[in-house]
Formats: C-alpha cells, structure tokens, sequence
C-alpha cells in the first residue's frame, strides 16, 4: 500500500512475477491489511443530493510487461467506438418482430465482447467467464455459424490457429502434425507444465471444422489471396486426417488420449462419461464419433470446390471420392435398425454406441445422411424422448445414462440445436427446421438480456413454465450468440458461391412469428445485397431492393 496505490503481488511455479495494481484515484482516510485483504475506508462530506464520483484504475501487470492505462471516460469512448465498428462491419438484420431483433442484436453484441485481441490478430473467446481463451473448435464453429452477419471473424481465427497448427508428435501436449489445438492457456499452470495447454490439442473434430471454414469462408468471399496463404495448412489439416486421424486405417477418424493430463474424450461433448453405451457402460477408447465424420465428409468436399474453382479438377475429384466412400462406409457401420438412428460412435471393438443422441444429427447439416434414412432420423429427433419443447436434448429421455441437469447427457445446447435446424432445411425439413428456431427463440424470451445461454436443463416443457437454467453455464458463450445468426439463414434459405459470383436462395420459409425480414450490406464476394423477405400466409417471397457489384441472385427450388 502506498498512498491510493494498492498492489497485490506474487510470484508463481514458473518464476513469473504478477502484480494486480489499483489506483484508488484519492487516498482513503483509513487502510486496513489482514490476511491478504485490504480495506480502504473514504470519509465523505456531502450536501444533500451531491454525489462525488470516484474512479479506480486496476492494472494487471506481468513481468516486464505493461500495458498504457486509460482515464474511464477515455476507456468509455475507445470502447463504443469499437462496437461502432464493429456493428458498422456486420449484415444489418432487421425483422418485425422486436423480440426477434432483440436477440439478434444481443447476440452481434455478446460476439464483439468476445473478440479478443491476442497480440497476434483478433479471436472469439469460447465463452464468460469459464472459457476467456482461445478454443479450436469453438472458435471455427462459431465464425462458420455468422458467416452471413460478418467473415472477418473467421479469417482471423483460421489465420491464428494457422500459426499454432501441430508440427510434431507430442503425447504431453496430444500434439501432432497438422492437427489444430483444442486450447491455448497463458497463465501459471500452463507455464509451468502442470497443465499440457500451452497449446493442448486434444480435439479430435478441430483439424476437420479449420478445413470446413476454410472452404465455406471462400465460397462467401472467393478470396484467394488467403486461400493460398492458407493452403500449407489446409494440406497439412488433409494429411492429419488420413494418417494420424485415422490411425488404424478403417477409414473412421478416431481419437485415444495420450496425455496423462489430457481429455478422455475429445469431441464437442468432452466430459468423461459423454460416450456411453446404451447399457450406461462407458466407451472405450479409440472412439469414432459420427458428428467428426460429418465434418470430414463435408470438409473434404468443401476442399474439393476450392480445388476445383482454381483449376486443380484431379484434386477436386480424389476428394470428393474420398469423402462419396466415407459416406457410404459411415451409412452402413453407423446405422442401428432396431432404433432407426445412427449410432453416436463406434468403439475400440467397433462396436456401435447405439445410445440415441444428437451427435449424429450433424450429419443432416454436412449431407453425410443416405436420404433413404433422412426422414427417420428427423422424425425421431423431434419425438418427445428427445425434443423437450425447449429443444433438442443431447442424449434421449430413455437413455440409461440420461440426467437433464448434465453437461451434456440430457441438457439442450443452442449451438447443437442451431446445426440440427440448418441441417434439416438442407433435406427439405422446412417445419422441423422452423419448429426448432421457434423453440430456441421462445427459450431467449425466457433468458436474462434475451440472451440465449451455452446450455440449460433438458426438463421437459409444461405449461406454465420456463428453461431451467444451468447454474454454471457461460453467458455469454460464442456458440450460442452464433446460433440465431445460422438459423436464420437456414430459414431464409441463403448460400454463397462467391467464386461464382453467385448468391442462391432455397425454399425460403418464415415461421409465423416472422412476416418481414430485411437484409443490408449482405456481402458475397466484393458484392453487396439489400435484400427484403416477407412472409404472406405459406409463403415466404423475397425481393433484391438494391446491389453493389456484379454478384446474381437465383431463387433455387
């Protein structure tokens, strides 16, 4: 304590001094020290109705490093200013729903406040306050999902994660070469070595989703420049999948933990009892889960369409015949008769995981589904063993390992959700799409700040009541700010083909809290689209009011 300056200090395991430095802004009349704690006391003499404002500056500083403090006022301003810009960048949405645009708003919102400069170029935070630090998956996903609000987002995170893309195989660190991280940690433990998450990579669906935003980004803005740049690592991400993704050649990606510090498992729901039989047994390592399928199979034929629109067409050709034959082995090895479903994963024995859950669904929206089993397995996802009438649950009611309050045995994730609906309208599922994005939307009206959170309980709805929260959810999350962004394209019908200088719109259905839905600097390519839809009993219609640059607009049926 030194007159209004208070600082907390500490040096840690890897010998790396931090200071937390507090300016008080005056000094205090009376400070009181005891067990680690400081107490400041101010003796205030005020008129009635005059306030006095104090501000206090707090200053993390690590080692050397510091960074330049600003006044509030001036941290104010520089802050609304970058949301400014922020918003300035995006899709402008509007609708005539108020709730609606409320969400979406909260949503565009709740994405700035997660950017995250990292010295190294912008990223999306996975989420407050739990995950404030670079995820792989998370951050793939998420930039895919707003791809129609804004794509900055996603060529700063494929540009970082770029530059840690595994170079060696490293069991400490699940590490490999080319595969992408799981995780990035800075702080003590990480430094240190107690922790392998400096950066950990054990994520086995990463590697797949950095190429699919890869290929979904340039077919939204036909960048080449960044392709190529890119294109040492999408051929190493390719490389990853073939050898070590598939480390025992049955043409499956699989993971198995290395790392004594490691995930057990390592796909998007990675808690340890995540992949449990149908008897409540759990899986045993390798594990293929269907949902890294979907992703390779729409990663390699996204790959596929860029080699293809820059003149490679034999490359193009091996890949999609690589992704045609892992379509048809997935159709065969994955599908469960008995359920009319696709098992979750296959095991170490290569036995089907034929507890019915949501992983598989991710199919619908990577096509990797024989239509001849579309309509079954949309049927079942909307039955009430698995839609709860807040949404999808990630695992079925009837499941012996089925808790509502779970991470993930039994909750309801937006994002899931979100992929499911997107995926339906690709096979013609118009309602069960709409019916979904209703939901999602009914749970928003329920939430704090009409934000939708990370998860919340899977109990069943009933009237009167509401989505029983997840006490430690994050709010906000990246996923779940993401996820109005993509069912509403779904909804509205909306794909890019920038290369082609094209914007397609499919099957355009509004559900009937939406009749009008306005578009504006909705860019394709270096073109920009004013477009309005509205909504007239069945009938979703839309009109283009005006355009920058050369793109075409084609209703596709």
């Amino acid at each position: 304590m030194d007159g209004r300056h208070i600082t907390f200090a500490y040096r840690g395991e890897d010998d790396v001094f931090r200071q937390t430095r507090i300016d008080l802004g005056a000094e205090p009349n009376e400070v009181t020290v005891e067990q680690g704690r400081v107490r400041a006391r101010f003796v205030l003499d005020l008129a009635a109705h005059q306030t006095r404002l104090f501000t206090f500056i707090v200053e993390p500083v690590i080692g050397e490093e510091r960074r330049e403090t600003l006044l509030f006022d001036e941290a104010v301003h520089e802050l609304r200013r970058s949301y400014e810009e922020w918003e300035r960048s995006c899709t402008s949405i509007y609708t005539d729903n108020e709730l609606f645009n409320t969400l979406l708003h909260r949503g565009q919102r709740d994405l700035r406040a997660l950017l995250t400069d990292t010295g190294q170029g912008r990223f999306l935070a996975a989420g407050i306050p739990w995950y404030v630090a670079a995820f792989g998956r998370d951050a793939l996903l998420t930039s895919h999902q707003i791809l129609m609000l804004n794509p900055a987002p996603a060529r700063d995170s494929l540009r970082l994660l770029a530059q840690y893309q595994g170079t060696e195989v490293d069991p400490w660190r699940d590490e490999e070469p080319g595969k992408i991280l799981h995780e990035i940690r800075l702080g003590e433990l990480a430094n240190a070595m107690y922790v392998p998450h400096s950066p950990y990579y054990g994520t086995v669906d990463a590697t797949p989703l950095f190429l699919m935003l890869l290929g979904t980004y340039f077919k939204w803005t036909g960048d080449r420049l960044f392709f190529q740049e890119m294109l040492p690592h999408a051929e190493a991400a390719l490389r990853w999948i073939d050898t070590y993704g598939d480390f025992d050649g049955d043409g499956f990606v699989e993971y198995q933990r290395r790392s004594p510090r490691g995930l057990d498992n390592q796909g998007w729901k990675d808690s340890h009892n995540a992949v449990v039989h149908a008897d409540g047994t759990l899986a045993k390592p390798p594990i293929a889960l269907a949902e890294v399928q979907a992703y390779v199979f729409l990663a390699k034929n996204r790959m596929a369409d860029v080699f293809a629109s820059l003149g490679d067409d034999a490359r193009a050709e091996d890949l999609r015949a690589q992704a045609s034959e892992l379509r048809r082995r997935f159709n065969e090895a994955f599908w469960v008769e008995d359920e009319l479903f696709f098992a979750m994963a296959l095991d170490g024995d290569k036995r089907q995981v034929t507890t019915v859950t949501t992983n598989p669904a991710h199919g619908f929206y990577c096509m990797l589904i024989d239509p001849e089993h579309a309509e079954d397995v949309a049927t079942r996802l909307l039955k009430p063993d698995m839609f709860s009438g807040w949404g999808i649950r990630t695992m079925s009611k009837s499941a012996a390992a089925y808790n509502p309050m779970s991470y993930h045995n039994g909750s309801v994730w937006p994002h899931d959700n979100a992929l499911i609906a997107a995926g339906l309208k690709r096979y013609g599922f118009h309602k069960q799409t709409n019916r979904i994005a209703t939901a999602m939307f009914e749970t928003a009206n329920h939430s704090d700040y009409m934000r939708l959170p990370e998860l919340f309980c899977g109990f069943t709805r009933r009237t009167p009541n509401r989505p029983v929260a997840y006490p430690v959810a994050c709010s906000p999350q990246a996923w779940a700010a993401g996820s109005p962004f993509l069912m509403l394209q779904a909804m509205l019908g909306l794909s890019a083909r920038a290369p082609e200088n094209l914007l397609t719109i499919n099957s355009p259905v509004l559900p009937p809290w939406l009749n009008t839905v306005e578009l504006r600097n909705l860019r394709v390519g270096d073109s920009a689209l004013h477009l309005v839809f509205r909504r007239e009993g069945e009938t979703t219609s839309f009109s283009m009011l005006s355009k920058e640059g050369s793109v075409r607009v084609v209703m596709e049926e």
